[in-house]
């Protein structure tokens, strides 16, 4: 089981309760410590979370365990990982493949985490999606494996999680195009999947760059600045440049998934003094071969 050392650095007094939702311990974490077979200790001692720390003081946080989700069933299909730490992991999530499992699927990034816990026989460990990706977008997706990595993700402003993307988009840009900031607002188009951009939707901004293009077809990375649900798709379309395999916000073509990779994700690791984390990817064969096969055509 993970345990957790904190060196307390404030030179006044302070209750351990709220250094430790200072530090990333949520509410429901210390509740598990308290209750569920873990520990809280300062300088190697039991203390309640009215107790008084002091500058240098040491406090030692066990969790709990977790509460078992009956439903939640371990995957053992392929899992890439880009990288692993003792708290968390990045996937390399492929197309076709939920983050979270439904109803109706437990096959997601969740279920397979679950199974490659099972199998590497990790102890005190679960699944916390702390970012995830659209079924059809492919790339990566950062996983915590424990409430504390949640918590203290969770924590982190949205602005220091860079995520960057590949999409394969219908048509050409002008020179005076070639690099931009959309910010346009997205809501809900009545019931439905489907977004629309809205004047009384909530804002979104989305920076790209053309990388290449050939006629009829271009590669652009973007940056979202903003989460809405899907976008991307909406925005590209918006500038009349939809992705291929988008017939949601698009054209009915033959690639059969939205040309979208999440290539690059960078995050400050809280615990590591947030240093830098960066992780980039190529993109899947899928839309390397989307790329190759299109500029051969006279398109």
């Amino acid at each position: 089981m993970t345990l957790f050392k904190v060196k307390v650095e404030n030179k006044a007094p302070v209750e351990l309760g709220a250094f430790l939702m200072k530090n990333g311990f949520s509410k429901k974490a210390v509740n598990d410590a308290k209750n569920n077979d873990g520990m809280i200790l300062v300088n190697h001692k039991r203390r309640f979370t009215n107790y008084q720390l002091h500058f240098g003081d040491e406090v030692i946080f066990v969790p709990g365990n977790e509460r078992e989700n009956p439903w939640l069933k371990p995957s053992y299909k392929p899992l890439v990982i880009a990288k692993e730490t003792e708290n968390y992991l990045v996937i390399n999530k492929p197309a076709d493949l939920l983050s979270i499992p439904s109803r109706y699927d437990d096959n997601a990034v969740v279920n397979r985490v679950l199974g490659y816990f099972e199998q590497q026989k990790l102890q005190g460990v679960k699944p916390h999606v702390v970012t995830r990706l659209d079924r059809e977008t492919s790339g990566l997706v950062l996983v915590g494996k424990n409430a504390i990595a949640h918590s203290r993700f969770s924590k982190l402003d949205k602005d220091q999680f860079v995520k960057k993307y590949h999409a394969i988009v219908h048509g050409n840009f002008a020179e005076n195009e070639l690099k931009g900031v959309i910010d346009k607002p997205i809501g809900k188009k009545g019931d439905a999947v489907k977004r629309s951009i809205t004047p009384d939707g909530k804002r979104a901004i989305t920076a790209y760059q053309v990388l290449k293009q050939e006629p009829g077809i271009s590669l652009v990375e973007l940056r979202l600045y903003t989460g809405r649900t899907h976008q991307i798709r909406l925005h590209m379309q918006s500038i009349n440049h939809p992705l291929f395999g988008d017939p949601l916000y698009g054209i009915n073509d033959e690639f059969n998934r939205q040309a979208l990779n999440c290539f690059y994700l960078a995050f400050p690791d809280p615990f590591a003094h947030n240093q830098l984390v960066e992780i980039e990817i190529t993109d899947p064969e899928d839309m390397q071969s989307l790329w190759q096969n299109s500029t051969k055509k006279e398109l």
